[in-house]
């Protein structure tokens, strides 16, 4: 069991980089509000501790740096209504696509959308549970399962539904894979503080308004079941991220279509975990050079 409640990598006020456990006030749950922070020595997958220096947060980074990362596993088609809103049946195993660790990115950076991107339309947003895998974990029985997460964050698994499915070659994870599409955090809070990832509340507002609005009760594949299912004759290592589906609401599913254009703000929540604000910027095409 992790010595910390809300994990968090910041920018210190005093210019350096730290993590550390959120420091939040009374009745308040969302990490993106932290201001302070107790540092963290040590590996926060093994031996560490929470000191007494306590460090002013300047700003809130990906919760895990690119080194503490293994690797990052998505579901697709995991809440019932998404997989109706996309035309497909259910599925009867857990579907798996990666994502690479250079997707990855914190919870108030910019979505860059590479010239390649704006090709076509279709660029869309999904909110998910994502949680972290603390410890080695193969061939886990579910009533285990939950002694292997380190703890849960909210992410968005930013899509480009052209890429993904038009010209992905019956692969997703082109169209998911760009740098800087899977923004997630604002922090990573730990089973001493969530009991249970089955009830929480999650959400999307695209430029203030609701687009998704579920529970994590809805899931097919639950995350007991998931680490079960994941762990069969492969080791999940520390560090590993799973994302675990999003729910219905995405911009695809939607008659007509909502897709997110250059200077949209897109916010996804995570009921006791909080929210993950990042704005979408167009990248403009180098001017060639003379």
């Amino acid at each position: 069991m992790p010595a910390f409640n809300r994990l968090i990598r910041f920018l210190a006020k005093n210019g350096k980089t730290y993590y550390g456990d959120a420091i939040l006030p009374e009745g308040v749950t969302d990490i993106a509000k932290t201001k302070k922070a107790r540092v963290i020595k040590g590996d926060i997958f093994g031996k560490h501790e929470v000191t007494d220096q306590i460090a002013d947060v300047r700003l809130l980074l990906a919760p895990l740096a690119l080194e503490d990362v293994k690797t990052v596993r998505c579901l697709g088609l995991n809440y019932a209504l998404h997989a109706k809103e996309a035309g497909l049946p259910l599925p009867k195993y857990p579907v798996l696509f990666f994502k690479p660790v250079t997707s990855l990115s914190g919870p108030t950076d910019p979505i860059p959308v590479h010239p390649i991107a704006q090709e076509e339309l279709g660029l869309d947003y999904e909110c998910e549970l994502v949680f972290v895998i603390g410890k080695e974990a193969r061939d886990v029985p579910e009533d285990k399962a939950l002694d292997y997460v380190l703890g849960y964050a909210v992410g968005n698994d930013v899509s480009h539904r052209d890429w993904q499915v038009a010209r992905g070659g019956g692969q997703w994870s082109l169209g998911k894979g760009f740098d800087g599409w899977a923004p997630y955090g604002p922090g990573i809070v730990t089973s001493n503080v969530i009991k249970d990832p089955q009830t929480l509340k999650i959400s999307t507002r695209l430029n203030g308004q609701t687009v998704q609005e579920s529970n994590t009760a809805d899931q097919i594949f639950n995350v007991k079941q998931t680490i079960s299912f994941l762990s069969r004759g492969h080791t999940l290592l520390p560090g590993d991220l799973i994302w675990t589906g999003t729910p219905s609401g995405v911009g695809m599913g939607r008659n007509p279509k909502l897709w997110m254009k250059d200077g949209d703000i897109v916010e996804v929540e995570l009921e006791g975990v909080g929210v993950v604000t990042n704005k979408v910027e167009f990248i403009k095409e180098d001017a060639p050079k003379l």
